[in-house]
């Protein structure tokens, strides 16, 4: 099969598009033709600074296609199921081989690329939201930017939340408020801290999600006494540096969110599940802001990275 593979971690050039051994179909699992792989912010950190386990290595967490084999222990799948996957390797290839058990069937009317964005983005902000913010209607919720920013607010306006969230420029508050936003913050002309506090009245926020890092400190100056920061990535790049002296003075929480480890769990199986359910009927809005072919992997990951983009960069097959 063809993929998109690297041997030594850089910056996107380090991608190219090779010959690898087609994976084998494991016995609890299924082999899926990959019809599109949504780039995810661990793939690029991935690629740019984690040496891979092996020669040829084929990154990607996300990605959505058709089965083409079933293990023999699997009895809930079956070939020609459209299906979206989320593993920690293996979705910039033609063919993935995944656990049956990181595995969703795609709702009928769900376009292919939003079923394979869904899953890591959705399923983080809900789990950032609610499994660990304990985010509760009426409360005030600062979303700080970020891929997983678009699902947050979709989610918190849906739970009765007060939606603050951090943008760069008019035009893309523009877009978030169609999706419930109450409040754009333009982080690059104004004080975040401040606004917080202004649109609160001096209460601060209940909970902020912050999937950049290198926010982390002027988080917490928005939060309340006993508020909730919920610590998601560090797409910001740079190292993790904050004085929590103020956060413990203030009787605040920290809780960090890593949404590899889990898919698995049933709660949070079911919830996606659901969501992709409300993506088909149109409740959830998926936003992929650009396709690239597989071949152009390479060309996708600098997309994604070098500029600002508002939802997923999505690579597709050519072959479907």
């Amino acid at each position: 099969m063809k993929a998109a593979i690297y041997d030594h971690p850089g910056p996107p050039a380090v991608l190219h598009y090779a010959d690898v051994p087609d994976p084998v179909c494991p016995n609890d699992g299924v082999l899926i033709r990959v019809e599109a792989a949504a780039i995810e912010g661990g793939d690029l950190i991935n690629r740019a600074s984690t040496p891979p386990p092996h020669p040829a290595f084929v990154v990607g967490y996300a990605a959505a296609g058709e089965i083409i084999a079933v293990g023999e222990k699997v009895k809930n799948r079956h070939v020609g199921q459209k299906v979206t996957s989320f593993d920690l390797a293996g979705s910039h290839a033609e063919l993935r081989a995944v656990a049956v058990s990181r595995t969703w069937p795609v709702p009928a009317g769900l376009d292919i690329a939003a079923a394979a964005a869904l899953p890591i983005a959705f399923g983080t902000a809900h789990h950032c939201l609610f499994a660990r913010g304990g985010l509760k209607r009426g409360e005030t919720v600062l979303i700080q930017a970020g891929g997983v920013g678009l699902a947050a607010i979709q989610l918190a306006h849906r739970a009765g939340a007060t939606v603050l969230a951090t943008v760069s420029g008019a035009k893309r508050a523009e877009r978030l408020v169609d999706l419930g936003l109450d409040h754009a913050i333009d982080h690059r002309s104004a004080n975040v801290a401040d606004t917080v506090m202004r649109l609160t009245e001096g209460r601060g926020a209940d909970l902020v999600v912050d999937p950049v890092g290198t926010t982390l400190q002027g988080s917490l100056a928005t939060l309340r006494p006993e508020g909730r920061l919920i610590v998601v990535g560090n797409a910001g790049g740079s190292q993790l540096n904050i004085d929590l002296w103020s956060a413990l003075q203030a009787n605040q929480s920290l809780f960090g969110v890593f949404m590899g480890t889990q898919p698995e769990k049933p709660d949070v199986y079911r919830t996606v599940s659901s969501m992709l359910e409300l993506a088909a009927t149109g409740d959830l809005k998926v936003i992929v802001d650009r396709t690239f072919p597989f071949a152009a992997a390479s060309e996708a990951h600098a997309y994604a990275e070098g500029h600002s983009i508002l939802g997923r960069v999505v690579i597709v097959s050519t072959k479907q």
